[in-house]
């Protein structure tokens, strides 16, 4: 915003007869300097403007948008279609849902899950429901972000976005028992059966091949993971 500064001064002297004329002449010269100074404070106020754009403050940078980790909301009025992600759950007490519809009949869930570690999902404009329960914060993700993806995913880590959190490449993990690893190749965030390129469950040494064209990498109660080619 800019601000005007009005610069003024009043100046009154009272004169003797014999010194009139030498007033005159001083208040003259006086009125001279001032038309001077008033059209220097002039030119200074027309660059006033620009020195104040110059240290205007850059426009605020959009928050993420965001999805409470414990709720119900509707799809198209609480949250709008689009792929999240939640991050830093432990022991599978994260509880998601897509719904749909708000019965909460067991046959209305189109996918569900719980999470240890991260999950990715995507909200379809056809879902009616998003359910979330002891999940972390949920944030908004762009579908074609792309970064500096983990030579090594934990083994309990849960789900991997390749390009992003993984590199494409054949992946060791050993230790496992009692087919408590579990692993999964995926073309989307859906969670729906048709999603799932492949998947096992497996005891002692599991060796996966993550694709280029693979979205995302699941794995779940497996040793830690290890890029070998």
């Amino acid at each position: 915003m800019s601000q005007q500064q009005h610069n003024w001064f009043a100046r009154h002297k009272t004169l003797t007869a014999t010194a009139a004329i030498v007033a005159l002449v001083a208040i003259g010269a006086t009125g001279c300097e001032g038309g001077d100074t008033s059209t220097s404070k002039g030119s200074a106020a027309q660059e006033q403007p620009a020195k104040q754009g110059g240290d205007s403050k850059a426009p605020a940078e959009k928050k993420a948008v965001t999805i409470a980790g414990d709720g119900d909301f509707e799809v198209g009025k609480d949250v709008k279609p689009g792929l999240y992600r939640t991050s830093g759950n432990e022991d599978a007490m994260c509880y998601w849902e897509r719904a749909k519809d708000s019965s909460g009949d067991t046959d209305s869930i189109l996918a569900n899950d719980n999470v240890t570690g991260t999950s990715y999902v995507e909200v379809k404009p056809s879902d009616k429901l998003f359910k979330s329960s002891g999940c972390k914060e949920w944030e908004a993700v762009d579908a074609k972000s792309t970064g500096s993806p983990k030579a090594a995913p934990k083994g309990d880590g849960g789900m991997y976005k390749v390009g992003l959190d993984i590199a494409p490449g054949t992946y060791k993990s050993t230790g496992n028992t009692d087919d408590s690893c579990y692993w999964e190749r995926a073309k989307d965030a859906s969670h729906g059966t048709d999603s799932i390129l492949a998947n096992n469950n497996v005891s002692g040494t599991a060796i996966v091949k993550v694709s280029k064209s693979d979205a995302y990498f699941k794995t779940s109660g497996c040793g830690d993971w290890v890029k070998t080619g």
